[in-house]
C-alpha cells in the first residue's frame, strides 16, 4: 500500500535589523554570519560627500552602504533568519521604515570612538517599540570601555542589554544574535503575562 508523503516543511522566516552609525561595522556583521553571499549596496565615498558624511574616527573608510545589507541564516529546516543592515547616514534615513517593517528585533552596533552616532537608531527602536540590544563593536584603535560606562553614556535603562562584539567574528556575531533572541522572547512573554 502506498503511504502518502508528508507535505514539505515550509520554514518560518524572521527579520532582524542591524543598525548603528556610519562606519560602525554593519556590513561586516552581516557578512560574518550570512550563509549566502550577502547582498551589499556599497558605493564609493566621493568628493560630493565631503562635509555631508562625517568620517571622523573612520577616515580610512572609502565606501558606504546606500540602501541596505542583506544576509540569511538557516537556524534549522524550519526557521530562517533574514538580516537587514540599515544605512548609517542621516541622508538615507527615509529607507528605515521599509527596512524595519516586520522586524522581530534589532542589533544597534556601537563604535566607542563615535558613540553619539547610535542615538538615532536607539531613538528609532524605542519610539517604534522594537526590541533591541546594543553590541559594542571592538575596533582595534578604539579605547575599551566597561559596558556599564557605555550604558551610562547612552542613557539607556537597565532593561537594554549591552554586549561586546567583534563584527568580523562569526562566533561573536552568533552570540549577539542569540542574546537578541533572548531579549525578544523575554519581551514577548512579558507582554502576554508569561514572564519568568
Amino acid at each position: 500500500m502506498y503511504a502518502p508523503s508528508s507535505p514539505p516543511t515550509v520554514p518560518t522566516a524572521v527579520k532582524i535589523v542591524i543598525s548603528g552609525g556610519f562606519g560602525v561595522g554593519k556590513t561586516t556583521f552581516v557578512g560574518a554570519i550570512s550563509e549566502i553571499e550577502p547582498l551589499v549596496t556599497e558605493a564609493d565615498l566621493t568628493e560630493v560627500s565631503v562635509g555631508v558624511d562625517d568620517t571622523t574616527g573612520v577616515a580610512a573608510k572609502t565606501t558606504t552602504t546606500v540602501a541596505l545589507d542583506f544576509g540569511r541564516i538557516s537556524l534549522d529546516e524550519t526557521l530562517l533568519m533574514y538580516l537587514f543592515g540599515t544605512p548609517g547616514q542621516d541622508r538615507f534615513a527615509f529607507l528605515w521604515d521599509d527596512l524595519v517593517d516586520g522586524a522581530l528585533g534589532a542589533v544597534v552596533l556601537v563604535d566607542t570612538r563615535r558613540i553619539e552616532d547610535c542615538f538615532p537608531a536607539i531613538d528609532y527602536f524605542e519610539d517604534h517599540r522594537i526590541p533591541f540590544l546594543l553590541a559594542v563593536n571592538n575596533f582595534a584603535a578604539a579605547r575599551r570601555f566597561d559596558l556599564t560606562e557605555v550604558r551610562e553614556a547612552l542613557g539607556v535603562d537597565d532593561g537594554v542589554i549591552v554586549v561586546d562584539c567583534d563584527a568580523r567574528s562569526r562566533e561573536s556575531v552568533k552570540q549577539v544574535l542569540l542574546a537578541l533572541t533572548e531579549v525578544v522572547l523575554i519581551q514577548r512573554l512579558a507582554r502576554t503575562g508569561h514572564a519568568r
